[in-house]
């Protein structure tokens, strides 16, 4: 046999693509998997609670609890993807962040879940600013906002193929966790998401490195360590 071709390098965080987004995403995932899977958590709870509730009751949980629980694992996801313990206040700033962030979510994929995407592609951002950065929260909405204009067709487009790619492979393993006897439709959707949620998360995370570099270039103020 020939030898192996050797893959080519990853692109910097200034020029990476989508594609390779995705990519690093999941090497992210399997060099830290561990800690990774355990941002799982949040999403599989919130979406087993919100089935079970269903209705007005699952959308009052959505914007409370689940937007607490969903934020905590992102910022799970940016800690990793940044290896970086964050201060008490930098902590609080995310999370307060990200829970305004999510708070139209529920209500903006009752409708489909583009207007979802194409709103936390503007404001997503908040919490990895918030962390990296350690900005208050107005000041990292705004620097949220500035990173998401810089180049806002690469932060959606990688929002829309990691949705894409969670929801098509927690799909598969949902079906596939459903056929055995003993797995309950309950416990095989928790699996599912505890499973590929991460993905999604530790992808956003990167997005930001990708987006900072956009817009602050060689002369950043902000240190850009590619974490991938």
């Amino acid at each position: 046999m020939g030898r192996a071709e050797t893959l080519p390098p990853p692109l910097p965080p200034e020029s990476r693509t989508v594609g390779q987004l995705v990519a690093e995403s999941v090497r992210l995932y399997q060099r830290r998997f561990w800690p990774s899977l355990a941002l799982g958590l949040g999403p599989g709870a919130t979406g087993v609670a919100i089935a079970a509730l269903r209705g007005w009751p699952a959308l009052v949980f959505a914007v409370t609890g689940g937007a607490l629980l969903m934020t905590g694992s992102y910022v799970g996801a940016t800690a990793i993807a940044a290896d970086l313990h964050p201060d008490r206040r930098s902590l609080l700033v995310a999370l307060a962040g990200g829970v305004v962030a999510f708070l139209p979510v529920p209500f903006l994929v009752r409708w489909y879940v583009l207007p979802a995407i194409v709103w936390l592609a503007l404001t997503g951002l908040v919490v990895p600013v918030a962390l990296v950065e350690r900005r208050g929260l107005w000041g990292a909405f705004l620097r949220a906002l500035r990173l998401a204009r810089v180049d806002y067709v690469h932060a959606f487009g990688s929002l829309v193929t990691l949705a894409i790619v969670s929801l098509l492979t927690s799909s598969v393993l949902f079906f596939l966790l459903r056929g055995q006897a003993a797995a309950a439709l309950e416990v095989a959707a928790f699996l599912a998401l505890l499973i590929i949620s991460p993905l999604l998360f530790l992808g956003a995370a990167l997005l930001y490195y990708d987006q900072a570099a956009r817009a602050d270039g060689a002369e950043s103020r902000v240190p850009l360590r590619d974490p991938s």
